[in-house]
């Protein structure tokens, strides 16, 4: 059984002779969790997408001005190769996500790869903002004059990352979203007529929200958008005539034990892929089986994750918007409260972990403690019921 990194060192032909692929859009996808900044060309001074995040804050900007700022500042920069991402002094914090060390692996693999050497980078984006929970990345990659892959980053190991995250579940649009939005219909204005969009994780969620969103000009121009193991879109936050365009141009795909892809998934327009990890490592892309230039799919998920999905549906539906934000502010700050740095810190299952726990329990507030509790009730309650069709 093969994997991402065997299929780069293995798949030599060029997109001439074979055309871009899920695969090929996976790996890219976990590129952009490689940070870029100050390698790969950028927005001059991000002055474009601060804007947008002051507006997200409460100032307001007309579309006009945006647009204009957007034409000003996002010039055409010459896009860099893989090569030219290998900087040994920027690899102690150049990798993020969950498994920094396999993006680096992934990293050196990308430019020693015939099939990616004439791939270049550029439009290098970067917004993270603690007091609007914001943590948004993208890159776009420029094969000759044929086709660009808009690639979405995923979600870091930071607190505000996964807030953001948890955030999808109460508001009709996350920062990150609007940021996607932005990004893609500027720089669809520099890159070749064949678009395509991708993402893993949160990436997948803001390439399927950006694209659905995007106008009609970018939307006759993208001929796939690739959701890897991405939250769907909740309902509502999208029209029915965007959602139906969408439902045509996604390819997503999940592991056949998802729990973070079918997250907010309100439909069956999903690919079941096989992964040899268990349970929510899965999530990690490094363990889906490729063969030869695809994944290999599977007719369904577990039963298992198949009933995740009911339960956690379930349980949501059971909270208003208010509530669902009382509950994820109650969350994060009992994290917070642990004395955890990070996210992937805190689940790392190190002998830390305890020691943070007992943090939480010392320091969170009382009230927080209480909402969660009595929402743990209640999702208990659900999955019996689910699982034993008890009461």
């Amino acid at each position: 059984m093969g994997d991402i990194m065997s299929y780069l060192q293995t798949e030599f032909a060029t997109f001439e002779e074979k055309p871009f692929n899920p695969v090929d859009s996976l790996i890219l996808s976990q590129f952009c969790m490689v940070r870029m900044e100050g390698i790969a060309p950028a927005f001059k001074e991000q002055s474009a997408l601060n804007e947008i995040q002051r507006a997200l804050g409460g100032v307001q900007i007309t579309l006009e001005s945006l647009a204009a700022k957007l034409s000003r500042t996002l010039a055409p920069g010459r896009g860099i190769h893989f090569t030219d991402a290998l900087r040994a002094e920027h690899f102690s914090t150049m990798f993020v996500g969950l498994v920094p060390d396999k993006v680096k692996n992934l990293t050196f693999a990308l430019a020693a790869s015939p099939r990616f050497r004439q791939v270049t980078i550029s439009e290098c984006a970067s917004v993270f903002d603690e007091d609007q929970v914001t943590q948004f990345s993208a890159l776009t990659f420029t094969y000759k004059d044929q086709f660009a892959y808009v690639g979405f980053q995923g979600t870091d190991s930071s607190f505000t990352g996964w807030r953001e995250d948890f955030n999808m579940a109460y508001l009709h649009q996350i920062p990150a979203q609007a940021q996607a939005l932005k990004y893609l219909e500027s720089v669809a204005n520099r890159t070749p007529d064949t678009l395509y969009v991708g993402g893993h994780s949160k990436g997948g969620n803001l390439a399927a929200y950006a694209a659905a969103k995007a106008s009609d000009q970018v939307k006759d121009r993208i001929v796939r958008v690739f959701s890897h193991d991405g939250p769907g879109l909740r309902e509502g936050i999208i029209s029915p005539a965007e959602r139906t365009w969408l439902n045509g141009a996604l390819h997503k795909t999940v592991p056949q034990d998802s729990l973070i892809g079918m997250l907010l998934e309100s439909s069956d327009n999903y690919h079941v892929i096989e992964s040899r990890a268990k349970g929510i490592d899965q999530h990690d892309p490094f363990s889906w089986v490729v063969e030869g230039d695809n994944f290999e799919y599977l007719n369904q998920l577990t039963p298992q994750a198949a009933y995740a999905s009911q339960i956690i549906s379930s349980w949501l539906a059971r909270y208003d918007e208010r509530q669902t934000k009382t509950l994820v502010d109650a969350l994060f700050d009992c994290m917070e409260a642990t004395g955890a740095e990070s996210f992937s810190e805190l689940i790392s299952g190190s002998p830390k972990t305890l020691s943070y726990l007992k943090n939480a329990a010392a320091n969170a507030d009382e009230e927080d403690k209480e909402v969660i509790i009595d929402a743990l009730q209640t999702l208990s309650k659900i999955a019996l019921k689910t699982v034993l069709g008890r009461e």
